[in-house]
């Protein structure tokens, strides 16, 4: 069969920056799932994009779809056919819906049994008939936000200004909000002009000639390339942001770096504010020197060549100074203010309407900060944490944090330190937002990881409290960063307080403070679940096996700390030699213990052989050990130390004696060494291959 490459372009409006990555690979991702669908055979596929446009090039794209030649099964042959042989209502039926006729079937047995059968041949389609289906593929694209324009029906991310669709040398008709296909796009916006794409292979060298670079990463590694050139030239060091780079990879269509400069004067400002003030609002890569210190230089991309370049830098540079001598005039003003007149403006500050003001929420995070600190034994750090909970929101009232909301925590930190607060509550203000993000570090002090996981449950436990649960892709409140937070830092501070107890400690104050609306039980339940599921996903992203995961979450969490650890210890078992055989051991025992519904204090008078008491013997054995260790690897060392034990009571003992003493000694012991390989995983939970 010949092969023609399929292209096809969507010429727009500019898109957000933030869309246009995703909406790039959510097209191609449609067009090869059709295709796939359609029993069209491809080749390779490349997606492209810049702000003005997303496209797609398949390569050898067979002309039509395969035939497809497949035997149905019908009904059984006792229905088919009547008592008097005749085809019955049934076979009629089925044949129909295949497209066939009675004198098509043929019976084959399965199983012992005859079905009726037939052979279906379906003649493949043209492509080329097919492809108008792109349009349907074009309008079902879905993004964050959509808009109408003029009279048309079609919401999409942004007008639609050209479309083009072909198939070898060949348009593909069809009209998307009036706008029909064709073989024409646009080059730059400044520097280029339209163009004719003759066949979909010139596509990428025909906007080339036109200053528009559609791969997003070679122009990506072209703005990198240009840096790295700059650094060598100025001896600089130009620390790359991935998020600022994504971004501004998608603001360009042909990228050329330069420089600006500012006063040094705005290096008095904290670097983090001079970082923020370009990153955020100017889309600017900061500059620093050999040693990390920051200069008085950015870095930007330009969307064009490298024409005027002075000019352009000059431009820039009269847009940062605004930005810059705004941020020092904030930050001025913010050092007039002292703490306590801050912390009192936070009473007027509405956090949610049915769980009160930042004010009534401080005062929750300080009555569990001081809960947790007692519960974990930190003494000598309780002091500084409760500090630490009472003023940690005292920097959101300031003017630097009302025009940067990102600099929450950061500022805090900056101010504190400057209105004479201890260096440890100060770091730990900024701290107690961490880990802001799924990729972000815990907060590293003690001081500032016990007041995050305040905040944090207290956050949790007040929307849970209300009937605020994340549902589906709904999170407004981003509960789930809030819970992997919680969860990341019990797992790397390894602190010894269950979740079970967390999540009473978080609800107290919602209960007391009369911001419960449901029934207490039914919230601890909600909340267990939610955090089950986030302990889940992390053990996930760290390539944990589903089924270990599953067993190692089969009852109570626990501590965090301990679940990682058995599912690692898990993970680095399953191959070993042996393995097998001592997990089947272990979930014989818990299969059968399920069947004791009336346990008794196990008496060893009631054995009746050796294997029975050699059993019992080495479990207290085992679970004196398995308790006395805080070692997970070690405990699951003892647990499959009872593997000779157990086969040999199973080959000499039958568990469900007639008589209901012996019966219901024998399924307590069993009960008793099922409840303790519970509390290491759910043994009989695990896949064993």
């Amino acid at each position: 069969m010949s092969k023609r490459d399929l292209l096809l372009e969507i010429g727009l409006e500019e898109l957000p920056a933030r869309f246009v990555t995703a909406s790039m690979k959510q097209l191609s991702d449609k067009v090869q799932q059709w295709l796939t669908e359609k029993a069209i055979e491809f080749g390779t596929v490349e997606a492209f994009s810049t702000p003005r446009r997303l496209a797609v090039l398949v390569k050898d794209v067979e002309e039509s779809q395969k035939d497809i030649e497949e035997e149905a099964k019908g009904p059984a042959k006792k229905i088919a056919l009547d008592s008097e042989g005749n085809w019955s209502k049934a076979a009629l039926g089925f044949v129909r819906g295949q497209g066939m006729t009675s004198e098509d079937i043929y019976f084959k047995e399965l199983k012992g049994v005859e079905y009726v059968h037939v052979n279906k041949f379906i003649k493949g389609q043209q492509t080329v008939q097919l492809l108008s289906e792109l349009a349907e593929i074009i309008s079902g694209m879905t993004f964050p936000k959509n808009m109408r324009w003029a009279n048309q029906e079609l919401r999409f991310v942004r007008p639609i200004k050209w479309l083009i669709a072909l198939f070898g040398n060949e348009i593909v008709p069809f009209s998307i909000a009036d706008v029909e296909t064709g073989r024409e796009t646009k080059g730059h916006r400044f520097l280029g002009n339209s163009a004719i794409i003759e066949q979909p292979q010139r596509y990428e060298d025909t906007l080339n000639e036109q200053f528009v670079m559609a791969d997003p990463d070679k122009r990506r590694q072209v703005i990198l390339d240009q840096i790295k050139e700059l650094e060598q030239e100025k001896d600089w060091i130009i620390p790359v942001d991935e998020d600022l780079l994504e971004e501004v990879n998608n603001l360009v269509e042909y990228p050329t770096v330069l420089f600006g400069h500012f006063e040094e004067e705005f290096l008095e400002l904290p670097a983090e504010v001079l970082i923020t003030s370009m990153k955020e609002h100017q889309r600017y890569f900061p500059v620093k020197d050999q040693e990390g210190n920051l200069l008085a230089y950015f870095v930007t991309v330009r969307n064009g060549d490298d024409r005027h370049l002075d000019k352009v830098s000059k431009g820039n540079e009269k847009v940062l100074r605004a930005r810059l001598s705004d941020a020092a005039f904030f930050y001025k003003e913010d050092q007039k203010k002292e703490i306590s007149d801050a912390l009192k403006k936070l009473d007027s500050i509405v956090y949610h309407e049915e769980i009160g003001t930042l004010a009534e929420k401080t005062a929750r995070v300080t009555e569990v900060t001081g809960a947790l600190a007692d519960a974990l034994n930190l003494k000598a750090e309780k002091e500084m944490a409760l500090r630490t909970a009472a003023i940690a929101k005292f920097d959101l009232v300031s003017n630097m944090v009302y025009e940067f909301p990102e600099l929450q925590g950061y500022m805090g930190e900056k101010y504190a330190l400057l209105k004479g607060e201890a260096k440890e509550v100060a770091a730990a203000i900024n701290e107690h937002y961490m880990p802001r993000h799924a990729d972000d570090d815990v907060p590293p002090s003690v001081i500032g990881a016990v007041v995050s996981l305040a905040e944090k449950i207290d956050t949790l436990s007040s929307f849970f409290a209300i009937g605020v649960i994340p549902t589906g892709s709904q999170d407004p409140y981003a509960l789930r960063r809030q819970a992997s937070g919680v969860v990341q830092i019990l797992a790397e501070k390894k602190w010894n307080i269950s979740l079970e107890e967390l999540i009473v400690l978080g609800l107290k104050g919602p209960e007391s403070k009369g911001i419960l609306k449901r029934d207490l039980e039914e919230v601890k339940t909600d909340m267990f679940t939610f955090f089950k599921a986030r302990v889940k996903h992390m053990l996930q992203e760290q390539q944990i096996r589903y089924d270990l995961i599953d067993a190692v979450l089969f009852n109570e969490i626990g501590y965090i700390h301990s679940i990682v650890e058995r599912a690692h210890v898990l993970d680095a078992k399953k191959e070993e030699a042996g393995f097998k055989e001592s997990l089947e051991a272990l979930s014989r025992v818990m299969n059968i213990a399920v069947k004791c519904d009336n346990q008794v204090t196990v008496d060893p008078a009631a054995f009746e052989n050796d294997q029975e008491n050699a059993l019992y013997v080495k479990y207290q054995k085992v679970a004196m050990r398995y308790m006395e260790s805080k070692d997970e690897n070690e405990r699951f060392e003892e647990l499959v130390s009872l593997q000779s034990e157990i086969e040999s009571y199973f080959e000499n003992t039958m568990v469900m004696a007639e008589d209901e003493a012996i019966r219901n000694n024998r399924l307590s012991l069993m009960k008793e060494i099922s409840d303790l390989v519970a509390g290491f995983a759910a043994m009989n939970k695990i896949i064993l291959t």
